[in-house]
């Protein structure tokens, strides 16, 4: 249930790499929640972990998250009124509320050196006990914090985690979940650097910028009853949470990672996969509306909701994801948008000038009358290249003479039979394809071929490749002057053997 407060949401990425579609995913959700409820979708840069921070990583969010269409109403580079919105640059509030929770006892400093911790951590494991703080620091007096202070240690700053009990939190998609409070140990909440762990800044930022749902991967879930512990100490109500769970292999054998192909959401644009066909299976990943698998992005806000969220794992499919690609390129995108779309490639591979601002430029539209004959075999942006090169170059690229004779088909009638074809299209209206077709059908009796015969032979010379689009519309679209010179230079290669 909601409650009547606004829906404010956040994404709150850390920058130590790329963001990966399981963090895509839970964005996504995040997102379309805020949208289907006309609430606020919040960005949040977590930059506390300076030993993992990635300097680049925050611009490759930002870009990633842009390309996915996930727009957000406040944040880095949009501003809002609870910035900033980067957590390194809000390091004076963690630091004022660990102070409030040591002096009204809820926390306390720890001077353990990392050396004892170590020695804590082997005994635990040779006694076969959990690993965990054992709490050497949570009952110092005043005159030993100030001898230990008196010796230049900086402390962390631990929460004191209640020794009996239990905790609970009610999770939007798994219900009530409770954990002993005996088996939780005290956590650093505040380095000794003046940095925040992940807890506190977490708990602090949601309460200070109104979160009312937090959405975060199952992995999360042991450090809930740390989270909630927090709130409690600071006489906070903790937002609503949902834990979606992992995505998994495609054999369902473990999380997914970068070792099962999966790679950062740019490299999904790099590899030439449309944001609408990506956004669109993440959310068929633990979502569901009935049968339908393709969603435009208003029945996606429409639909959507947490509470429909499924807490089982998903399978993440390679192949789903290629074919919804490929359905999107196929029967979703206007011609107009496709062609949009895979000029940057042509342009990158010199097989076009800039012309992607000019709709109306003449190569702007000989591209788009060459990506209407291929687009349906397109499942990637990036096959544009492989596939429609040989109509952006006067010449084919090298291909052996060989294919230009057909199976069963004897080498010395090939290059009477291609002469008769160039005489015949000289005199063609290359825009009448059927007449075109007519005519060279009329050709296969005079020559005693067979129709695959002599299509074969005509469609190697022109295009250099045995299989290409329609062969009167790759014709049509090359133009007369092309195809002839093509068909010249292939007999000229039989003739030279």
């Amino acid at each position: 249930m909601i409650s009547n407060n606004r829906v404010r949401v956040r994404m709150a990425p850390s920058p130590t790499g790329d963001l990966h579609v399981g963090g895509a995913r839970t964005a996504l959700f995040t997102w379309l929640f805020a949208r289907h409820h006309g609430g606020d979708f919040i960005l949040r840069i977590e930059d506390t972990d300076r030993k993992r921070f990635v300097d680049e990583s925050m611009q490759g969010i930002f870009e990633a998250l842009r390309w996915l269409g996930l727009d957000w109403d406040e944040g880095p580079q949009v501003g809002g009124p609870y910035g900033p919105y980067i957590q390194s640059e809000r390091l004076d509030l963690y630091q004022e509320r660990a102070a409030w929770l040591v002096e009204h006892g809820h926390a306390y400093p720890c001077f353990c050196s990392p050396e004892r911790l170590n020695e804590v951590r082997a005994a635990h494991r040779e006694r076969g006990e959990p690993p965990g703080y054992d709490r050497h620091c949570r009952n110092l007096t005043l005159e030993q914090i100030a001898e230990y202070r008196a010796q230049g240690i900086e402390p962390v700053i631990r929460l004191k985690m209640p020794l009996e009990g239990t905790t609970s939190l009610t999770d939007l998609l798994r219900g009530e979940i409770t954990w002993e409070n005996r088996l939780l140990e005290d956590a650093v909440i505040l380095k000794s650097d003046g940095y925040p762990t992940y807890h506190l800044a977490v708990v602090i930022d949601d309460h200070l910028m109104k979160i009312s749902h937090v959405t975060r991967g199952e992995e999360w879930l042991p450090s809930s009853p740390l989270h909630v512990q927090l709130y409690e100490a600071f006489g906070w109500e903790p937002p609503i949470f949902a834990h979606p769970s992992v995505i998994l292999k495609p054999d369902g054998k473990g999380k997914l990672s970068k070792r099962d192909g999966a790679v950062g959401v740019l490299e999904y644009k790099r590899n030439g996969y449309l944001p609408e066909a990506l956004d669109n299976y993440l959310a068929l990943l633990g979502w569901s509306s009935g049968d339908q698998e393709i969603f435009t992005r208003e029945e996606l806000i429409e639909k959507f909701d947490l509470a429909d969220v499924n807490p089982s794992p998903s399978r993440f499919s390679f192949e789903k994801l290629l074919w919804m690609n490929q359905h999107y390129i196929n029967h979703i995108l206007t011609l107009e948008d496709l062609t949009q779309r895979c000029i940057p490639y042509l342009q990158q591979a010199g097989l076009v000038s800039d012309v992607a601002g000019d709709p109306s430029s003449a190569e702007h539209a000989y591209a788009q009358s060459v990506i209407a004959l291929l687009k349906d075999r397109m499942k990637l942006l990036t096959e544009v290249v492989e596939l429609t090169s040989f109509f952006f170059t006067e010449e084919t690229e090298p291909y052996e003479p060989s294919l230009l004779v057909p199976k069963k088909t004897e080498p010395s009638a090939v290059g009477p039979a291609l002469e008769r074809v160039e005489a015949i299209l000289t005199e063609a209206d290359f825009d009448d394809e059927a007449a075109m077709q007519a005519s060279l059908d009329e050709l296969l009796a005079e020559l005693g071929l067979k129709r695959g015969q002599l299509y074969m032979a005509i469609r190697v010379a022109v295009t250099g490749r045995t299989v290409s689009p329609g062969l009167f519309e790759t014709m049509r679209v090359l133009g007369k002057e092309r195809t002839l010179a093509r068909i010249a230079a292939a007999r000229a290669k039989l003739a030279a053997g």
